[in-house]
């Protein structure tokens, strides 16, 4: 056996003593593994053969198995090495794109959310522990004071705190999902082409005949490190065709719900903008056939690339505004809903009457109970299976 901890250089032998690999070896005792248990890996030749070998060799051995997908990570949490969060934080590292999504991925698997969480947990506590103080020796000379105002005004911070981590939550899971960016304009105004030009590759058909597109088509973006979707639409236009009309329909679905609308404007034409603000982007498209773009419009040529360049500044610079300075704390719905339990229990506690503590510690209880849903103590096994399910086999 190597050293605990320290890479060993070994040869891998089957039963027969026949060489199977030359690699390295490492040895984790518990409890200082991932898992909290005792570890062994084999950092070995990456061929197929050598793998496929080395595994039928192993799955020979009495009481070995290979593991179930996200097996690793959902010991590691049954051991108390990570919270509910902080597995939510390692997928989302498994399957960051981007740095932002990294960025905020990792400091959500490094507990950030877990230790606030039980920072606000702790001051729940102790202002239960106050109310208790208050009903159950509140004839005790030992016991002085409104307890009951006390306790209610320590728990005005945890709200302020919890409503702040909410206020995170719209940034959070734009930056997991990536900002929505939808192309829209009328039929031939070269969103296709347009979306071909960013992508650097051809992913939707592009024709001279208008209604090409009839149905939505996602490219996913790395735009200086903000995760972009980029969606080209149908052309917006009165049809009688109805599969195109319900196309239509739903490109201006999209619009209405997009981080930035880019509103292609072609060639000796008007574009239908609305007075969004920093919504919208006017492109002017086609300068190689002798378009122009007006004040405030952005010109492009998707065949000869002007104007790109400028084009994906502008949409890095309106993104970047939608995000803020430090990676989200709250970042999945789950996390969401918990934190908003939490919140709404305390706002009812408040709002009681000074003369029903029992009611208060009640609500005062069911915020810890959310925010224990939380780190994952309790409620969470309808979470375990699903979540779990996503990760890579070893993980």
């Amino acid at each position: 056996m190597p050293e605990a901890r320290r890479a060993a250089y070994r040869a891998l032998r089957d039963g027969d003593g026949a060489i199977i690999d030359h690699g390295l070896v490492l040895f984790f005792p518990a409890p200082a593994s991932f898992t909290g248990e005792d570890v062994a890996e084999f950092h070995i030749h990456g061929s197929r053969a050598v793998l496929s070998r080395l595994l039928s060799v192993l799955a020979a051995l009495p009481g070995l198995r290979l593991a179930e997908a996200g097996e690793f990570t959902r010991r590691a949490f049954e051991a108390g090495k990570l919270d509910l969060a902080a597995v939510e934080g390692l997928a989302d590292l498994i399957d960051s794109e981007t740095e932002w999504q990294r960025r905020q991925a990792l400091r959500q698997m490094e507990g950030a959310l877990g230790q606030a969480a039980a920072e606000w947990r702790s001051a729940l506590i102790k202002a239960m522990t106050l109310i208790e103080a208050e009903i159950d020796f509140s004839d005790e000379g030992d016991v002085a004071g409104p307890l009951i105002a006390e306790a209610v005004a320590g728990c005005q911070g945890v709200l302020g705190s919890l409503r702040v981590a909410l206020g995170s939550f719209a940034a959070g899971e734009r930056v997991r999902e990536g900002f929505v960016v939808v192309l829209a304009g009328p039929p031939n105004a070269g969103k296709s082409s347009l979306l071909n030009a960013i992508a650097r590759r051809d992913v939707a058909i592009v024709s001279p005949i208008a209604g090409t597109t009839r149905d939505a088509i996602e490219v996913r973006l790395d735009l200086g490190g903000i995760p972009v979707v980029l969606v080209d639409t149908a052309g917006l236009r009165e049809s009688s065709d109805e599969i195109e009309a319900e196309g239509v329909r739903r490109a201006r679905q999209r619009a209405d719900n997009a981080d930035l609308v880019l509103r292609l404007r072609p060639p000796d034409s008007e574009t239908d903008r609305k007075d969004s603000g920093t919504t919208e982007i006017v492109v002017a498209t086609k300068l190689d056939l002798g378009g122009s773009a007006r004040p405030g419009e952005v010109g492009v040529s998707a065949i000869t690339g002007s104007g790109l360049p400028e084009l994906m500044a502008l949409i890095a610079s309106r993104l970047g505004k939608l995000g803020q300075a430090e990676p989200a704390l709250v970042t999945r719905e789950r996390q969401r809903v918990a934190v908003a339990d939490a919140a709404a229990a305390i706002e009812r506690a408040a709002q009681l009457p000074h003369e029903q503590p029992e009611l208060i510690a009640e609500e005062l209880r069911l915020a810890v109970r959310a925010l224990e849903r939380l780190i994952g103590k309790v409620d969470v096994e309808d979470v375990l299976d699903s979540l779990f399910s996503g990760f890579c086999i070893g993980k």
